[in-house]
């Protein structure tokens, strides 16, 4: 058993295991240069940290033609960091919460969409800026509550079977015309009520009717 263990021919190795600064990224990997040599390798998928121009890595494979760029030990600009993976991604925390914070701004960025999903969704912000070219919502309840509201647009449009409006005071100013059509109008004030114009018209086509404990006309 012996003998044919000596006798089986084992693979020659010339392992490569060395530390060096990177000259070049591009797509089809990198060169880095160790001790005046450059070597030409591809980052390992457990590299998560994507290497550039200047930065100290590590090179380590079984031979020279086989050499993998496993990690970054020193970054040439340590203020400037990116991840990068290729294909989709998950970040999952089965069993745990998941965090993502900065001492700066957190900026997210799709090329064709940011999508949110979850049972619950909660913002909460001392000052936000939403703008957005169009926007759809359907839902079946919005309640809302602010201290003041302002609106300022050049169309707007309401289509509801019931509007309720509870209000101490209204003030509304029409430059030029406004129109109310329905099939039932009525108007109550419990104090006074008052039409005024240059020249007011009351119509009707069966009755006109006005009535009062006092008529004063002129």
């Amino acid at each position: 058993m012996s003998t044919a263990a000596a006798s089986r021919s084992y693979p020659r190795y010339d392992p490569v295991h060395l530390v060096g600064v990177v000259m070049h990224v591009g797509d089809e990997g990198c060169v880095v240069d160790c001790d005046g040599r450059a070597w030409r390798c591809v980052r390992a998928a457990s590299c998560l940290l994507a290497p550039a121009v200047g930065d100290t890595v590590l090179v380590s494979g079984p031979d020279s033609s086989r050499v993998f760029l496993i990690a970054v030990i020193a970054q040439a600009d340590p203020a400037a960091a990116r991840i990068e993976l290729p294909g989709d991604v998950v970040i999952a925390a089965p069993d745990g919460d998941l965090t993502l914070e900065s001492g700066g701004r957190t900026q997210l960025n799709g090329r064709t969409r940011v999508q949110v999903q979850a049972a619950a969704f909660g913002l909460q912000a001392a000052d936000a800026d939403c703008r957005v070219e169009r926007m759809r919502y359907a839902g079946a309840e919005v309640k809302g509550s602010v201290g003041m509201l302002r609106l300022a647009g050049k169309v707007c449009e309401t289509a509801v079977d019931r509007l309720v409006q509870l209000s101490r005071n209204v003030f509304r100013i029409t430059e030029e015309s406004e129109h109310v059509r329905a099939r039932v109008l009525d108007s109550q004030a419990s104090q006074s009520a008052r039409l005024h114009a240059p020249y007011t018209v009351v119509t009707g086509e069966e009755l006109v009717k006005v009535d009062a404990s006092q008529i004063h006309v002129g």
